[in-house]
């Protein structure tokens, strides 16, 4: 989920940024109304909040996540891999899968693009903010190592690669 949080107090706005990315959201702060509203006009975001307590704010999104069940579905199975967003849980048949929230955000969005090839930028601009200035491969990364904990140890194969394009998240058989 992208979140634009508009604040002009600089100490909570950074409190809040940091907190909701630990939580595995891709948060851009601006510290007025104006660029707040140039941003809001120029990127795609889920939700855009006047920020207030961490707490509530955390609870709000889910709410909103559980809310968005009409467009979106609560949780997404490909194969017998299970992925719930409103948890932020994974697991494969009965094994729970330890995630760090980046990986669970890149897995979720992937899920909800399934079956569709994702380019690395589409993933780079949903699951990572406007203030990240490193490497593409960033998201290769995170894709080798959602391969090694989802698929490896299942001996399937869920995340492809389209050579040239990006990303696929299907069931699939065992790498060769």
């Amino acid at each position: 989920m992208r979140i634009l949080v508009v604040e002009d107090d600089r100490r909570p706005a950074e409190l809040l940024r940091r907190g909701l990315a630990g939580e595995g959201y891709a948060v851009d702060v601006a510290f007025d109304g104006p660029y707040g509203l140039e941003l809001a006009t120029t990127n795609a975001y889920d939700v855009a909040v006047l920020a207030f307590s961490f707490v509530a704010l955390t609870a709000r999104l889910r709410a909103l996540i559980r809310r968005g069940q009409r467009e979106r579905p609560a949780a997404f199975e490909v194969g017998n891999l299970h992925i719930d967003p409103a948890a932020q849980r994974c697991s494969r048949g009965e094994a729970v899968l330890a995630l760090t929230a980046r990986e669970f955000s890149v897995l979720e969005y992937l899920a909800r693009r399934r079956g569709e090839v994702v380019a690395n930028t589409e993933v780079l601009e949903h699951v990572w903010d406007n203030d990240f200035d490193g490497d593409i491969n960033i998201v290769e990364v995170y894709i080798s190592a959602l391969r090694r904990k989802i698929d490896a140890p299942y001996g399937v194969h869920t995340i492809h690669t389209v050579r040239g394009c990006g990303y696929r998240l299907e069931p699939g058989p065992a790498p060769a």
